[in-house]
């Protein structure tokens, strides 16, 4: 079978199951998530919450959900092939459970719709028990910079 992957594609799935700290994504390698799955139109990933991920009620930040789902988009999105970076243009969330220090969550994303020009990706974060904590959809725009110039 013959392979026709990006490179972005087989850069990542050589991550799967490593720690993903060395990303062009510096808050996302603050977060520290552990690629679970990656393919051209989804993606997976694990995160554990630390107590720097939360508000002062001890609860997962709605700013830090509202990361980890922009980021696993964005790296979902980085893998799906467009030979030009793309910019999120809108993260809609809806915030339907809390998630408490030290649980393991799992943010799902995947790629609704790709056009020419603008991609629609939708994500969700689960805990172990399957319980939604959020989810959210994404709109990301071409822009003129081609992966190439930016070292990609």
């Amino acid at each position: 079978m013959e392979n026709n992957f990006s490179p972005q594609l087989t850069y990542f799935k050589s991550l799967i199951g490593k720690t993903l700290d060395k990303t062009p994504s510096a808050a996302g390698n603050w977060l520290a998530g552990i690629l679970l799955d990656v393919d051209q139109h989804h993606i997976k990933v694990q995160y554990t919450v630390r107590p720097e991920m939360c508000n002062p009620g001890k609860i997962l930040h709605g700013g830090i959900a509202s990361l980890m789902l922009d980021d696993v988009i964005g790296m979902g999105n980085f893998v799906a092939g467009s030979e030009y970076l793309m910019t999120s243009i809108n993260l809609n969330v809806d915030f339907l459970s809390s998630a408490q220090i030290g649980e393991n969550l799992e943010v799902a994303a995947k790629l609704v719709r790709s056009g020419s020009n603008l991609n629609h990706w939708e994500a969700i974060i689960r805990k172990e028990s399957g319980k939604i904590v959020a989810k959210a959809s994404s709109n990301l725009i071409k822009t003129h910079v081609k992966l190439s110039d930016l070292g990609f």
